[in-house]
């Protein structure tokens, strides 16, 4: 079975597959702090809840945007699974797809993991819209190559950052409100809030759309993807396991291949 890990800046989900499909997935705070040794403790015991034994485990792929994060997954992944990990973004991590950014530039491996695995499942000719700490728009050519993309602040950084700057304004839940015109402090922020990023997101996608040249699919993964779809039929499909089913795709197509 495969152990699939992807670190975000705020959380980190596992996911076990068994070859066919993910027998569990599980979400964790992301913390740097965290030894191998506390991952496997905690790990472990959902592993047993789940039915999975240790041994199962043959192999094990990490993505992760947080490079304090990594070491420890690595040494939790060589003492207790007996493995070297593929990481993506690393020299020797085959993605299959172009990425065509300037030159120099760093590319979060969760949207090159998003980008093979949206193209695996819908084709080319995609935006794939990641609601996480950030939110990001990510291109995906017709051929699966990485185009580039955009970088907004996630929803809940621009709670918190609201919340800190302005003193009289609690902090919220995301949440879509009933009516736009808000009659207190709460609905006013949830409906800014809300109804704002919508209009970003069918903005952002129109002209996107408009630059590449053509009808393009939308695609919507992330923790608030369900919650955003619903408010606007810009999202052409709702996938909330993209990126762990992309790092089985670039596990597929890596395997056998040396590791360092």
């Amino acid at each position: 079975m495969l152990l699939a890990i992807d670190v975000g800046n705020t959380n980190t989900l596992f996911g076990i597959h068994d070859g066919s499909d993910f027998r569990a997935q599980w979400r964790c705070a992301t913390n740097h702090a965290r030894t191998g040794d506390e991952y496997f403790v905690w790990l472990r015991a959902l592993m047993d809840h789940a039915g999975v034994a240790r041994e199962a485990i043959s192999d094990v792929i990490v993505s992760s945007v947080v490079p304090q994060v990594l070491f420890n997954l690595r040494q939790m992944a060589r003492r207790y699974f007996d493995t070297v990990p593929l990481v993506v973004g690393l020299d020797g991590c085959d993605l299959g797809v172009p990425v065509r950014v300037d030159p120099g530039t760093r590319v979060g491996a969760d949207r090159l993991v998003n980008t093979v695995g949206a193209h695996a499942r819908y084709g080319g000719n995609l935006i794939v819209v990641d609601f996480g700490t950030a939110t990001t728009f990510d291109v995906v050519g017709a051929d699966g190559g990485y185009e580039g993309g955009v970088i907004a602040p996630g929803v809940n950084l621009s709670i918190e950052a609201l919340h800190m700057a302005a003193a009289a304004l609690p902090n919220i839940d995301v949440a879509r409100p009933e009516r736009v015109i808000g009659t207190n402090t709460v609905a006013c922020m949830q409906s800014g809030v809300y109804w704002g990023y919508i209009g970003m997101i069918e903005g952002i996608c129109a002209r996107v759309a408009e630059e590449h040249g053509g009808p393009m699919k939308v695609i919507g993964t992330g923790g608030l993807s369900a919650l955003f779809s619903r408010g606007t039929p810009v999202f052409d499909v709702y996938d909330p396991d993209l990126t762990m089913q992309g790092l089985v795709r670039i596990h597929e197509r890596n395997r056998g291949r040396p590791r360092a």
